[in-house]
């Protein structure tokens, strides 16, 4: 004789009652509600018993206890597992269908909704002991549908899913307050998306394998905007290098003013025109010590209150802080033509067309510089952004020395007299009060000194950083020098040093 229970389970766990049990020759059912009678059942094939009754199976795995309909669990009951598991709900002609409850003891997770055959289908929640749970539709026992997932961390994620993973449009907020809203494939970002930064970087385009890739754009909290492709999370025309444009020494007439063009570069060379808003700062540096085929002063003697740290440039030579002065109207001085050899600095202002009105263009700021001889304040040139890869300071001027920067001559007077127009340190100035030679030594020296307005004849240098804040995704770019030589202005043309300067054509 064979007993049959056509009791349906949950899949992934094997069925829980198989459909012949061949262990024993009867099944036993103990009708046990107080206001029934209790029975002692022979399980056969004629088996028509209804009601409420206990059911413990031959091989003791199993135990049911609910209604019954017809010798078949029907109605609402409660299957036990030997291992602490168990399925509460209803049933219908023998199967788990309908609303019920299921725990699972070798997991600790529970599911609460629709069955069908003993499987979750349908609407249901499942609670995960570790963390977190799942609300929305099941198929066979997975997610299969819309629903929201919000996992052991808190992060929380709402859409579609397929073969109970994410797949298909979805949105989903992150532990770090991060929120993505666009295409999953199995359980990963892929295809298009858009990603909302906690910090306020937004990122929309194509997607990969949870990283850009593909054609994207980035707009970065710092004000930095890639437009562009992206491999493996990084942009492949991104900026690894600033270059300013021109000869290698830039040369500019005592009191001129000049522009520097700055181009943000890739490894290979190109300029970098998928990115725009980096910030850029401009200042200037004096060299520390002169040399006297170029300079009137062999150096500036500094007090202690002024000094800093030297600033190590590519060109050999170490250099101090200078002051270097964006476009004012108030300019100390007007502002000359530059030499005529020198013909990468622009014309005076004055003789020029104006600039269009851009950040690219880049003017005085509203913080003041250190105080002049005079003591009245000169603009900083204003720091400055990049539009498709491409900076320009206009109208510059190195200033005159700081308070606290006394110039030191250099004493060979033989040497200096070639090279120095009568009259002082350079034409229409003298030297700032300070202790000099004896007496006599400088015949042609006025009796007053006059203050100086502009900067000496020397060789200085320009000093471009990247002071994007934050840094564009971590990295900011290396710090740019441009050589530049101040000449003395003369009536006739200045000498120049052998081997120095752009080359006569041939």
């Amino acid at each position: 004789m064979k007993c049959t229970d056509t009791l349906g389970v949950p899949k992934g766990v094997s069925r829980a009652v198989p459909r012949c049990l061949q262990t024993a020759p009867t099944c036993v059912v103990f009708g046990c509600q107080p206001d029934r009678l209790c029975h002692v059942l022979t399980c056969a094939s004629t088996f028509q018993h209804s009601g409420y009754g206990v059911y413990i199976y031959p091989n003791s795995f199993f135990r049911y206890e609910g209604e019954w309909k017809g010798g078949k669990t029907h109605g609402r009951g409660k299957l036990l597992f030997k291992d602490g598991s168990y399925y509460e709900g209803e049933f219908v002609h023998g199967e788990i269908t309908g609303e019920g409850r299921r725990l699972w003891a070798a997991s600790g997770n529970t599911y609460s909704g629709q069955f069908v055959l003993g499987e979750p289908q349908g609407h249901g929640v499942l609670q995960y002991r570790a963390g977190g749970r799942y609300e929305g539709a099941f198929h066979h026992g997975m997610r299969e549908g819309h629903g929201c997932l919000v996992d052991q961390d808190g992060q929380v994620y709402q859409g579609w899913f397929h073969g109970d993973k994410r797949h298909g449009h979805g949105q989903m907020a992150f532990q770090n307050g991060d929120k993505y809203h666009g295409d999953w494939v199995r359980d990963q970002r892929q295809g298009h998306g858009v990603l909302q930064g906690a910090d306020g970087s937004t990122y929309e385009g194509q997607w990969h394998s949870n990283v850009f890739s593909g054609l994207g754009t980035m707009a970065h909290c710092s004000g930095v905007v890639y437009r562009g492709m992206w491999i493996n999370g990084h942009p492949v025309a991104q900026a690894t290098r600033m270059v300013v444009l021109g000869p290698e020494v830039m040369h500019v007439a005592h009191g001129s003013s000049f522009t520097l063009s700055i181009e943000l570069q890739q490894d290979d060379g190109k300029v970098a025109e998928s990115e725009d808003g980096r910030l850029l700062s401009i200042s200037a540096g004096v060299r520390h010590v002169q040399l006297a085929a170029h300079s009137e002063v062999s150096f500036f003697r500094v007090d202690q209150g002024s000094r800093e740290a030297p600033i190590q440039t590519p060109f050999g030579f170490e250099c101090i802080t200078y002051p270097l002065l964006g476009p004012t109207s108030g300019s100390p001085e007007p502002r000359a033509a530059p030499d005529s050899a020198d013909t990468d600095s622009p014309p005076p202002k004055g003789d020029r067309e104006v600039a269009p009105a851009s950040d690219t263009l880049c003017g005085q700021g509203d913080a003041a510089s250190d105080l002049p001889a005079g003591g009245r304040a000169l603009p900083h040139p204003e720091n400055c952004r990049v539009e498709r890869g491409r900076a320009q300071f206009v109208d510059l001027c190195l200033g005159p020395p700081p308070p606290g920067y006394h110039p030191v001559p250099f004493l060979d007077g033989r040497h200096k007299a070639s090279r120095r127009p009568r009259g002082g340190l350079g034409p229409g100035r003298r030297m700032p009060t300070m202790p000099g030679p004896a007496a006599g030594s400088r015949p042609d020296e006025a009796a007053e000194a006059e203050p100086v307005t502009a900067a000496f004849p020397g060789e200085y240098v320009i000093v471009i950083r990247d002071v994007t804040t934050p840094p564009f995704l971590g990295r900011t770019l290396p710090t740019a020098f441009k050589h530049l030589r101040v000449s003395a202005k003369a009536a006739g043309p200045q000498p120049r040093v052998t081997g120095e300067g752009p080359k006569a054509p041939v």
